[in-house]
């Protein structure tokens, strides 16, 4: 049983949520504006955030941007009245694992759900003795996957879930071009949502571990095919 967190002003909203939560096998806790959202999310664990935008105090994306730079990598999928594609797009680059706009249909909801809970491992295997296979390394860079932890010249860099799925990939195939489609399908497998998604996800981890995102030497595009990662 996973623990969600429902951050919704709307009582009716939240009330829903969490009821159908439980009849899904879940436990779930709501908090009502931004600032309880930040304090639960920071003094209790959850396996998964569902994030409302528009909320008391703080709104939904400087939550979202709260948690990501205390290094929460917790999964959270946004949820949205707006259909702008502005909205959606700062908050997949601030870190938004899926994007989810009002009014939207319960049972698609619960498949996203599951989706993102599937890809954060919550059902985790038991951890593997280390092995070569286990390290990838570029420049300095050391990513542990039994551990899922990655360090930079020895100091520890917090990625989300999807983010270590996808510089893991990439260090996998080195040299190699891949288009946005086949990124998603690689990382992302069948779940919902937009390739475009992969620009946000690469233009995060330039901000990680590029000198000069701006003028990127590993994570290099590839006009009008894709990206190519260079060692």
């Amino acid at each position: 049983m996973s623990r969600i967190l429902i951050v919704e002003d709307d009582d009716a909203i939240a009330t829903g949520l969490s009821l159908n939560l439980k009849l899904a096998g879940h436990a779930s806790a709501i908090a009502r504006d931004g600032d309880e959202a930040l304090r639960l999310a920071t003094d209790e664990e959850f396996a998964l955030i569902l994030l409302d935008i528009n909320l008391p105090k703080k709104n939904g994306l400087e939550v979202l941007s709260a948690l990501r730079s205390a290094d929460n990598v917790v999964p959270v999928i946004v949820l949205s009245a707006r259909e702008g594609e502005y909205d959606k797009v700062a908050a997949l680059r601030l870190g938004a694992d899926d994007y989810v706009t009002k009014p939207f249909a319960l049972a698609e909801l619960l498949a996203r759900i599951e989706a993102v809970l599937r890809r954060a491992g919550q059902v985790a295997p038991a951890p593997l003795p280390a092995s070569e296979d286990d390290q990838l390394r570029f420049a300095d860079v050391t990513i542990d996957l039994a551990q899922r932890a990655v360090t930079q010249g020895g100091h520890e860099i917090k990625l989300t879930h999807l983010e270590l799925e996808l510089l893991a990939f990439f260090v996998r195939h080195p040299r190699q071009v891949f288009s946005r489609t086949q990124l998603f399908n690689q990382v992302w497998g069948q779940s919902a949502g937009s390739v475009r998604t992969v620009d946000n996800f690469v233009g995060q981890l330039r901000k990680r571990f590029e000198k000069n995102p701006e003028q990127p030497a590993h994570f290099i595009t590839v006009r009008g095919s894709g990206y190519r990662f260079d060692p």
